[in-house]
């Protein structure tokens, strides 16, 4: 792994644990202020954002190790039991929040210093919402499941809190204090789904579910820069495991090709995704002899072998390059 992604990771979930943290007091001493159930129910979630950025740490730290004798795949799949830690709390953190509402609704009570809970609050918010930009921009140009997770949560909480900062507002110009209860039952309720989301995604990686994302990418660069001696290309998959991108794909060439000229296409397409993901490919590519029927689609110059002229080329997508091989 390249040690400038390692360190811009590293830097970016060390920021969002200490902020984290900074914010989570922040909001507590806005509940205790005010004795919200809502800005207690944000204050809680702000908990798992703290947990859920010291588990992170931790797994961008293990994934980084490069694979070894006992992992020879590498350690990334760590980062997709970290997303589904951090779901998994959201989950729980949830209830106590519901439990705190409902309790609110049925038997509200008056809400001190409530003007002053609410700057804290929207001070706190503003803060969150410049911390999950950064996170979700700096996961997606490292390729980090975790803080891209992370900072969608963060954005999340920004919502959460938005709708907050909303329905108090509602409470403070009506008293109307059984509205604050009603608040922290939507919020707990939000929380759930965005807690479902993660262990779903975290679920999806670990069974390598296909990222159709990746390899439309993966497509998009394969039919940029093809040339005319790959014939066909069939059967590509792709997966990401931390900061590995783990391909492997069947690649049809002349079938008078010499082992060694079929092993310099092979490195051509091998060095064309390994310099696109800077070094982090693991990419494994089966070679296939041409047949008759590839000869419509095969748009090599001078080919003695030709049985049929060239007449119906290729589109090369994902939906072409994932194919199964079908006679023709």
């Amino acid at each position: 792994m390249e040690a400038g992604y390692l360190k811009t990771r590293l830097i970016a979930i060390s920021i969002s644990f200490f902020a984290g943290a900074f914010l989570m007091a922040f909001k507590f001493y806005a509940y205790y202020l005010t004795d919200s159930s809502a800005i207690l129910s944000d204050a809680l979630e702000s908990i798992i954002n703290v947990v859920a950025g010291a588990f992170a740490l931790g797994s961008i730290l293990f994934a980084a190790k490069p694979p070894d004798e006992c992992h020879p795949y590498g350690h990334g799949k760590i980062e997709y039991f970290s997303a589904g830690f951090e779901g998994a709390l959201i989950i729980l953190a949830s209830l106590g929040i519901l439990k705190t509402g409902i309790s609110q609704i049925f038997f509200p009570r008056e809400l001190p210093d409530l003007q002053d809970g609410l700057i804290i609050l929207l001070a706190a918010t503003l803060a969150n919402f410049i911390l999950g930009i950064f996170l979700v921009r700096t996961g997606k140009r490292t390729r980090s499941l975790v803080i891209t997770a992370d900072g969608k949560h963060v954005l999340t909480d920004v919502y959460t809190s938005g709708g907050v900062l909303l329905g108090l507002l509602l409470v403070r110009q009506t008293g109307w204090y059984w509205l604050d209860g009603t608040i922290a039952c939507i919020v707990g309720l939000n929380i759930i789904v965005t807690g479902t989301k993660l262990v779903r995604q975290s679920f999806a990686g670990l069974m390598d579910a296909s990222d159709s994302e990746l390899l439309e990418e993966i497509s998009n660069l394969i039919s940029r820069y093809h040339k005319e001696q790959w014939i066909d290309i069939h059967q590509l998959r792709a997966w990401r495991s931390g900061y590995l991108v783990h391909i492997d794909m069947h690649l049809t060439l002349p079938r008078d090709f010499t082992l060694e000229e079929a092993h310099i296409e092979s490195k051509k397409l091998e060095n064309l995704l390994n310099d696109y993901f800077g070094g982090n490919g693991s990419i494994l590519i089966h070679l296939d002899p041409c047949e008759d029927p590839d000869c419509p689609v095969c748009g090599r110059q001078g080919c003695e072998l030709r049985k049929e002229p060239s007449r119906d080329r290729i589109s090369w997508n994902s939906d072409s390059l994932t194919r199964q091989k079908t006679t023709r």
